[in-house]
């Protein structure tokens, strides 16, 4: 497998990185079988966090017994140094090793950086003096935090969304990044599972040099198609249509799913109802055409357009305007369905 250099850090990556979110949706044992495939077939670097409940542990138990020739990446989701060094803590004795390759602030709303009042940075260089983490890093989707964090000097790495979805910004931003030697991640390669073609994700990334993609996984059917792509790369021309197609439909803005935007005051889930018009479009429908989805779409009514989901989108979306046209969209593929 092809290598990734991850900027100043020398790390040098699989090209195909494991995104560790998912495990937590997963027994151990499944887990455990499938982590070890997907180092026993060359994957060598994976990207955790301490928000991703017990994903650190179940790292730990699959393994710590090849600690040596893999790269472990973990994130705290703190911005004070008591907490960002607790979590620290909790994240080495779970994935039992004694330090982390790369341990990223977790989209922080600001930069951490030395002196500051909020100390995260100071304490993250006190843990690298004492050996606990090799490199830091940060992960943000705010890009105006991404590029100063990358303009500081002052990380090592930046975990960033990046797909083929991504505006021109978005790639000049990566762009700079590798030009600074700061080693670029990218997050949500499927844009936030708005794509479903994995051989065009593939295709895509293998055109981008210096960029490891993470993808998150957690069946054994996910990792083998991107193992796949090994061994048969995806059809040029119909991985190009398939972007091609892709770009022309979710151009602009569009909901990545990371879901900052919760919780919403009045229980409705912004981000399940904000990514509707493309599920619909793009999987079985018989899946959304549920008493579950209906009521969450009938949940919309409720807003009262406080504005807090907007205050908190990281990409400037404004939910409470768009969630009458996001029910009415529904209701009329709801009526065609149910009229069968």
């Amino acid at each position: 497998m092809e290598k990734i250099r991850l900027g100043k850090t020398e790390i040098l990556a699989s090209q195909i990185g494991f995104g560790c979110l998912p495990l937590q949706r997963q027994p151990m044992d499944d887990v455990t079988k499938l982590l070890r495939k997907a180092y026993d077939s060359g994957i060598n670097y994976f990207d955790t966090a301490r928000m991703y409940s017990d994903s650190e542990e179940k790292i730990g138990v699959a393994l710590s017994d090849v600690r040596n020739h893999i790269y472990l990446a973990t994130k705290s989701h703190h911005f004070t140094a008591q907490g960002i060094l607790e979590d620290l803590e909790t994240s080495l004795r779970l994935m039992k090793t004694d330090h982390v390759d790369v341990l990223q602030v977790h989209n922080p709303p600001f930069c951490p950086k030395p002196g500051g009042e909020d100390g995260v940075y100071d304490a993250l260089l006190r843990a690298k003096q004492e050996g606990k983490l090799l490199h830091i890093g940060i992960t943000n989707h705010r890009e105006h935090v991404a590029r100063e964090a990358v303009e500081s000097g002052l990380y090592d790495l930046l975990q960033f969304p990046f797909a083929y979805l991504s505006s021109e910004s978005e790639h000049k931003l990566k762009d700079d990044c590798i030009a600074a030697d700061v080693g670029f991640v990218a997050m949500k390669p499927f844009g936030g599972g708005v794509l479903n073609d994995g051989g065009a994700v593939y295709h895509f990334f293998s055109g981008q040099k210096d960029v490891l993609p993470i993808y998150g996984m957690q069946h054994m059917w996910e990792l083998e198609q991107m193992l796949g792509f090994l061994e048969t790369p995806p059809d040029e021309a119909a991985a190009k249509a398939v972007i091609e197609a892709d770009r022309a439909q979710l151009k602009g803005n569009f909901c990545r799913n990371c879901g900052y935007c919760l919780p919403c005051p009045m229980g409705i889930r912004v981000d399940m109802v904000m990514r509707s018009y493309y599920n619909l479009r793009r999987m079985p429908v018989s899946q959304l055409m549920t008493d579950e989805w209906r009521q969450m779409m009938e949940d919309t009514k409720l807003c009262v357009a406080c504005g807090a989901c907007a205050g908190r989108c990281p990409y400037e979306l404004d939910p409470p305007t768009r969630l009458p046209e996001l029910y009415d969209d529904y209701m009329e593929h709801w009526n065609q369905y149910h009229a069968k």
